[in-house]
């Protein structure tokens, strides 16, 4: 029957499981070998076991197939925790192996002793410990769906000595459930929701993630209560495309109109989405659809709760609804949003081949164009959010990948790592800024070790750029946020990496197209402009007082790349009379 360790490996290459991300190690060690011995599945390398849960956590939220990352007792295991978190709020299958100290020595203090079934619980839906040869492979396969049917991170954790004693019975086999339903909403909220559509004047759509294979219904519907359609982060990369009635983002990161649209309506309807920042809703005049009813109410106060799934709720409430007639809500903020680009355009077309340091904005916009169409985008947290949000232009088949909902800093290389062996052929573009590519600047040794055509760009304004912003609105001068004229290229290029530093903004088209068509992992080194920094679409006295204190040059509003080409092609498309 072997060990408890190779019955581990035989259950994950039954859940489909082809990689292991983490780092080697002591308590680990008889998983390790009986990976080794096992056709099917290998063990990814990286150079911190943090990274190697992003990876996974990257890997699940392509593939959506449950990925695996492990770490060794002590600090080998309790490095995985970014990662981790970010795998539970994205709602990703991840599990996580977390060998422990020799089972006799637990309790007493024993060297690299921690209490993970403690540590993990707070980021994962499913945490529990093996203590005997016994408890597999059952708490595996539970773990397993847990991690499937939750959509998140389930822990396991097992002393090393119990990992390498004989399996007490065999592994035996059993399905995974993989596929879910999809949730009808009950009939009376259907039918309230029909009434609520049919009674407004004026409609809002704000759409989330969980517009996901939704795209459809959500047109149909903006089409027949003629409502704008705006967007959170999560949500552009489903909804965007192909939307006449697009009318931007909200939030930190926002553009456009979506603001004035919900603050204008007299219905706001939010579809698939747990946006966190209240202060940019309405608090009023509300419906909410989602199929996890616990994320009803509680960012904004709600007239009508809809629980299910988006498009399951969108095809049961259009046969209920009028043909609205009355055009002028939606052409209004269709108006504003374009006039509300048009108006900022200028911030990275002006000048663009004299500029020095390079525009953030424009280095994105010209990254947008060369990337292919089915291309996967890696983002870290910070200003890259910002170009992202506002430069990647979705078609319904491009990824953006980030730590949107837990903010942890360098995901996006690690974050790329996960997505390239998820999906070898396609091409995986990690936008990495200076702060965050310092941070998990190891993981380059990944890249080169095992060849990943990941292809980073980082761009190196030398500082955290979204801290000092924090820091402007506040008040606050910009303190310790320095992070030196660091050439990247040249670490790249040491590690075995093909690299090139840019400075000249003339050169950036040239060096990013010859990049991204280069074989191999290849990285571009960005320098770009410190002052160019963003702000909401709406800000408060407060945070204007904090400029007004301690900005000094300081660019305040970013250009929009060929998000105005829509919002020009949606203002041409309104009907004359």
């Amino acid at each position: 029957m072997g060990s408890v360790a190779e019955q581990m490996v035989e259950v994950l290459r039954q859940a489909g499981v082809e990689r292991v991300y983490g780092v080697v190690g002591d308590s680990l060690n008889p998983v390790v070998d009986a990976i080794r011995r096992t056709d099917g599945i290998s063990w990814v390398h990286v150079r911190n076991e943090e990274a190697g849960a992003f990876a996974a956590a990257a890997d699940a939220e392509l593939t959506g197939s449950l990925a695996v990352c492990a770490g060794s007792c002590g600090p080998g295991n309790t490095h995985l925790i970014q990662g981790l978190y970010d795998a539970q709020r994205s709602g990703v299958p991840v599990l996580a192996l977390a060998s422990h100290i020799p089972s006799g020595q637990i309790g007493t203090g024993f060297f690299q002793e921690t209490h993970p079934e403690r540590v993990f619980t707070d980021c994962s839906s499913f945490c529990e410990m093996v203590n005997t040869p016994a408890q597999l492979p059952r708490l595996l396969r539970v773990a397993v769906q847990h991690a499937l049917g939750a959509g998140g991170v389930s822990v396991l954790v097992f002393p090393g000595d119990v990992a390498a004693l004989p399996a007490a019975g065999p592994t035996g086999t059993s399905h995974f459930l993989t596929e879910q339903a999809h949730a009808a909403p009950p009939w009376s909220q259907v039918q309230a929701m029909g009434a609520a559509l049919n009674a407004a004047s004026s409609v809002a759509l704000f759409c989330g993630a969980g517009v996901r294979g939704a795209h459809a219904e959500v047109m149909e519907l903006a089409g027949r209560v003629l409502a704008p359609v705006g967007h959170s982060l999560r949500g552009k990369e489903w909804i965007q495309y192909d939307n006449p009635y697009d009318v931007g983002m909200s939030g930190l990161l926002g553009y456009g109109a979506c603001h004035e649209a919900l603050h204008q309506a007299e219905l706001v309807v939010l579809l698939g989405t747990d946006f966190p920042y209240d202060s940019f809703l309405p608090q009023a005049r509300t419906i909410q659809v989602d199929h996890d009813a616990t994320r009803l109410g509680r960012r904004t106060p709600l007239e009508l709760a809809v629980h299910g799934d988006v498009s399951a709720t969108l095809r049961a409430v259009l046969p209920l609804l009028e043909q609205k007639q009355d055009r002028s809500f939606l052409d209004e903020l269709l108006n504003k949003h374009c006039r509300a680009l048009e108006d900022v355009v200028g911030a990275y077309t002006r000048n663009i081949e004299k500029h020095l340091p390079i525009h953030p904005e424009y280095l994105a916009s010209v990254l947008d164009e060369l990337a292919a169409d089915d291309a996967v985008f890696t983002v870290d947290t910070g200003m890259c959010n910002v170009w992202a949000a506002r430069y990647l232009t979705p078609n319904g088949r491009r990824r953006v990948i980030g730590s949107f909902l837990h903010g942890s800093m360098a995901n996006a290389l690690p974050h790329a790592i996960g997505a390239q062996l998820g999906f070898p052929g396609r091409q995986v573009i990690s936008m990495s800024g200076d702060g965050g590519i310092g941070m998990l600047l190891g993981e380059l040794l990944t890249v080169a070790k095992y060849r990943l055509p990941v292809k980073t760009v980082v761009f190196n304004n030398g500082a955290l750029g979204m801290i000092k912003l924090e820091m402007l609105v506040s008040g606050y001068p910009e303190a310790e946020i320095d992070n030196g004229d660091v050439d990247y290229a040249a670490i790249a290029r040491a590690m075995g990496i093909q690299a090139k530093r840019v400075t000249d903004p003339a050169k950036v088209r040239e060096v990013l197209a010859e990049a991204l068509e280069r074989p191999g992992p290849v990285l571009v080194d960005v320098v770009t402009d410190p002052n160019a920094l963003s702000i909401p679409p709406r800000i408060t006295a407060a945070q204007l007082k904090g400029f007004a204190l301690a900005a000094g040059k300081t660019v305040l509003s970013g250009g929009v790349g060929r998000m105005i080409d829509l919002a020009r092609s949606n203002l041409r498309n309104i009907p004359r009379p």
